[in-house]
């Protein structure tokens, strides 16, 4: 028995399928998961001592990589100085003022611990602050484990309150709309019926949680259109994508601005911290200022935030560039990789963010992700992680890239993935 099963063996009788989050389960693509010991850099070693290179950097936050020696020092600074206070703390001043200069669309912002926290409060702020109660969403984009977020996915029209997950009520979800993304015809005929309703539309601009789907030419600007017609707000959902697509997330890179933003993930560099922020009329909705209550106890917390502060400060226009190339790079060889050997699949990126999809071609929607061929991509999974690559566990997430991988690293990990295509029979 190797130390991974050993483990596994130890934590499924103490955790629910023996992980603290489902996908590290493996139970999308069988086979065993590897329990991390370390990581430095591109690199991760297992319990095993086995090495790989990571494409998942701790689903996204890992931007620079793993164990940076920057970030790792602004920690151990702040940790010396106390771990948390639940006081203001100038850190967290500085921290907010990172956020700013990056984001012009947000005027203010709070911190939170998690992206759930940000998207779920966000929410409530809009609510609030519209006197309205309808949210509307989009199947396929996650915004976190809030109760009124667990909504089944439509078929085109919109579907009110079906719950997607057990012990959600029907009466919780009563009020989100779950429409197909880029369909811009059920977005249209949407707000046509209930355009004064609506609260807020959340949206993960580029979407990650289905693997990684761009926006088509035009859904976004319609989304910030009807959105001012009908007084409701635009929130994007920028977890994921905030400061890794560009200095100014999606918005930075589309040019979209929109009412409120929730960001987590690299703007916590690595540890718990999230943000949601937008509009200064909005913010000034939230206690002690208004109405609108939402607290946490670390919120702010100074190890957090030192952490996040130290990830954006080195992060300027060359960082995003090299993305850009190394994403490039990754991509054409994936896209070598299939065409050799005669595999139904299809790549999709955006700059550091990538999917390869068991799919025939082109995925714009929740519609089409989940025709993909899953049985196909956990073979390809477990030839993958046997060749020293460590992929994301599901067909339906996005690997991501880091300033710490290097050309070397692209390139065996397009040699890999040629041998992992060959152990997957083509149609």
């Amino acid at each position: 028995m190797t130390r991974s099963e050993e483990l596994m063996s130890r934590a499924e009788r103490l955790l629910p399928g023996g992980v603290n989050s489902p996908v590290r389960a493996y139970r999308a693509v069988g086979g065993q998961p590897p329990f991390i010991a370390r990581a430095r850099g591109a690199r991760l070693w297992d319990a095993d001592e086995r090495e790989y290179i990571d494409y998942v950097g701790s689903w996204g936050p890992a931007i620079l990589g793993h164990a940076d020696p920057e970030v790792v020092a602004a920690v151990q600074a702040a940790a010396a100085r106390g771990l948390s206070f639940g006081a203001p703390t100038e850190q967290e001043v500085t921290f907010a003022e990172q956020i700013r200069d990056r984001y012009p669309s947000i005027e203010m912002l709070r911190c939170v611990s998690s992206g759930t926290e940000a998207t779920m409060s966000a929410l409530r702020v809009a609510r609030g602050f519209t006197g309205r109660d309808v949210i509307v969403k989009f199947d396929g984009c996650y915004h976190g484990h809030s109760d009124a977020l667990l909504v089944a996915a439509g078929s085109g029209a919109a579907t009110f309150g079906s719950p997607d997950s057990a012990g959600v009520p029907r009466s919780v979800v009563a009020n989100t709309a779950s429409l197909g993304f880029n369909d811009r015809d059920a977005l249209g005929a949407l707000f046509a019926e209930h355009g004064a309703n609506i609260a807020a539309v959340i949206v993960e601009p580029v979407v990650g949680n289905m693997g990684c789907v761009p926006p088509e030419p035009g859904f976004l600007e319609m989304l910030r259109e009807l959105t001012r017609d009908h007084g409701a707000l635009l929130i994007f959902d920028e977890v994921m994508t905030g400061s890794r697509l560009a200095r100014g997330g999606a918005q930075g890179r589309f040019g979209i601005l929109p009412d409120l933003t929730c960001l987590g993930k690299v703007v916590g560099g690595g540890l718990p911290l999230a943000v949601y922020g937008g509009r200064r009329d909005v913010m000034e909705q939230i206690a002690p200022l208004g109405p609108v209550y939402q607290a946490g106890t670390l919120s702010g917390n100074p190890v957090a935030v030192a952490a996040g502060t130290s990830t954006l400060e080195q992060l300027d226009s060359g960082s995003y560039a090299t993305l850009e190339r190394l994403g490039a790079r990754l991509e054409a060889g994936l896209e070598r990789a299939i065409a050799h050997a005669g595999v139904e699949a299809t790549v999709q990126r955006v700059g550091s963010m990538l999917t390869l999809f068991f799919h025939p071609g082109p995925v714009r929607s929740w519609s089409d992700a989940k025709g993909c061929d899953r049985e196909r991509f956990g073979t390809f999974h477990r030839a993958l992680l046997a060749g020293g690559v460590y992929w994301p566990a599901s067909q339906f997430e996005a690997a991501f890239i880091s300033l710490a991988h290097t050309d070397a690293d692209i390139d065996r990990t397009v040699d890999v993935a040629q041998g992992a295509l060959a152990s997957v029979s083509p149609r």
